[in-house]
């Protein structure tokens, strides 16, 4: 498969319901305070830091 195939794929995905629905979801996870807080932790180990120690 070639990029350009797998670019217009995606791009038909983000453009159907089925796409238009999966942003809608992620979105809302991604709104909610624990989700936030499990991202920060994740960033703080992928950054040499610690999520737990501050």
């Amino acid at each position: 498969m070639t990029s350009g195939s797998m670019t217009e794929r995606i791009k038909g995905l983000l453009n159907s319901q089925k796409g238009r629905d999966l942003m809608r979801f992620g979105r809302g996870q991604a709104a909610k305070p624990s989700t936030q807080q499990k991202l920060q932790q994740l960033m703080g180990r992928l950054t040499g830091g610690s999520g737990r120690r501050r």
